[in-house]
């Protein structure tokens, strides 16, 4: 056999594994072009660039993983990474040198490439358009193709977390934007993304001329600030969560009722506010409950939060929700779709069906336990029990798990879909402004809460 190899399946050396700045920048190389490529495609257009609206948090990411699949050649999968200069030699990613952080995130894109690669090119583009929020044109329709965008969505949905890439992702944007226009011309555009507040804990001192606070505005008044003067962080660490979000049931109306001090909400607060408040009082009883986010907040409190939050959208939607789709949350007051204004109501129709299709998943899931135990089977791990592992665990975690004979794919197909469900709309919510200016406050508790 030849000592020589072909380029494309070039490997480091065996037992070296890459460092993760290295493959975060690769990944940033990619991204830029990737973006530029969905833009030159029509895919993305400038306008969605520049406002940084919708789930394009999530659908850059996912859009540099499909292309990355396309230009895998070796087996098992792994990714060609971009050359330091040209004299380097080519270097892959592969589970050989891939850094622990991203080995969940490479297995998981890994397992989608032979499918990927194997459809044809009409259903490529039609996967591209769905990771772009578009319909599919194709037809037929592959109907494999939204199980697997699900599967690179939820993918996208962690690496959208990172603290390391939501500090970089407003100059992708900007690259891609910048594209195709001559250095001397003026940007036409400018990507407007900002960063969501850093949850590190800091010194008091570095509060107010810390790189990521010193441009966020201060939050609302609340019993933890002062008038005029800002709490001592460490003063606010010192809170139990009851005391920041208190939980107490409502009296005889079924309804949990999540209390929080009016100089917070008052009955006449904005929608808005309403629903913030609602979801921050439910983090309470969610990190009460879920030791695993608890230690996560020690760990990585940026992801912590993301998963705290998504957990507490959940929560809400499955237990703060009547019938009719109306929130009774803060102040035991329900908040219905009429009283939110426009631009809100999409927000509460998503948390609506997000209930609705839990309430599905458990009926299902009831129905699927009654059945195998009347054939003396053993019950399959419950799919809410499997979105619930995924919020806090990520999409790693579901490929542990085997669904007999009824096969993975299909279920656990539904369940990634429906927790990334979940996390689009936490990642929405917790980019408007008016979470942004309490969220550095209350996760500067939690994480204090998780430290301690």
């Amino acid at each position: 056999m030849s000592s020589s190899r072909s380029p494309t399946h070039t490997r480091t050396r065996s037992g070296t594994q890459l460092s993760e700045e290295y493959i975060q920048n690769s990944f940033h190389s990619y991204l830029k072009s990737s973006l530029t490529q969905a833009k030159v495609e029509r895919l993305l257009d400038a306008d969605l660039l520049s406002s940084a609206e919708g789930d394009l948090m999530i659908t850059g990411p996912a859009l540099c993983l499909y292309f990355a699949a396309l230009r895998s050649t070796t087996n098992p999968p792994s990714v060609p990474l971009p050359r330091h200069n040209k004299t380097s030699d080519p270097t892959e990613l592969s589970s050989e040198n891939c850094p622990p952080p991203f080995a969940p995130f490479l297995r998981v894109w890994a397992q989608t490439v032979p499918s990927i690669q194997a459809l044809a090119p009409e259903h490529q583009h039609d996967l591209a358009r769905i990771i772009c929020d578009l319909e599919p044109v194709a037809s037929p329709l592959n109907s494999n193709i939204h199980g697997i965008a699900a599967d690179l969505r939820a993918v996208a949905i962690e690496i959208s977390q990172r603290r390391s890439f939501q500090d970089r992702y407003a100059a992708d944007l900007q690259a891609a934007l910048d594209s195709g226009n001559e250095p001397s011309s003026p940007r036409a555009k400018k990507a407007s993304f900002v960063p969501p507040p850093s949850y590190e804990m800091s010194p008091p001192s570095s509060v107010q001329s810390s790189p990521n606070t010193q441009n966020l505005p201060l939050p609302p008044p609340s019993p933890t600030y002062s008038a005029g003067h800002q709490a001592d962080i460490h003063d606010l660490a010192s809170q139990s969560s009851s005391h920041l979000f208190p939980y107490t049931p409502s009296a005889g109306s079924g309804w949990p009722s999540r209390s929080s001090s009016p100089s917070i909400l008052t009955p006449d607060s904005p929608a808005i506010e309403f629903i913030r408040e609602t979801l921050y009082a439910a983090l309470g009883d969610v990190l009460e409950s879920h030791s695993s986010l608890r230690e996560m907040l020690k760990l990585d409190p940026s992801r912590a939060y993301f998963a705290a939050v998504a957990y507490a959208i959940l929560d809400v939607a499955t237990t703060s929700l009547t019938p009719e789709g109306a929130i009774v949350g803060v102040l035991g007051t329900p908040l219905t779709l009429d009283d939110c204004p426009p631009p809100l109501r999409r927000f509460m129709l998503e948390l609506a069906a997000i209930g609705q299709q839990a309430a599905e998943i458990q009926e299902a899931d009831d129905a699927r336990a009654t059945k195998y135990a009347s054939q003396g089977k053993c019950i399959p791990t419950p799919r809410m029990e499997r979105v619930q592992q995924m919020l806090v665990e990520g999409i790693g975690c579901s490929t542990q798990h085997s669904d007999g004979e009824e096969g993975r794919r299909s279920v656990e197909g539904k369940a990634v879909a429906f927790a990334n469900r979940i996390n689009g709309l936490s990642l929405a919510l917790t980019h408007l402004k008016t979470f942004k200016d309490r969220q550095d406050q209350v996760f500067k508790v939690l994480a204090g809460i998780g430290s301690s």
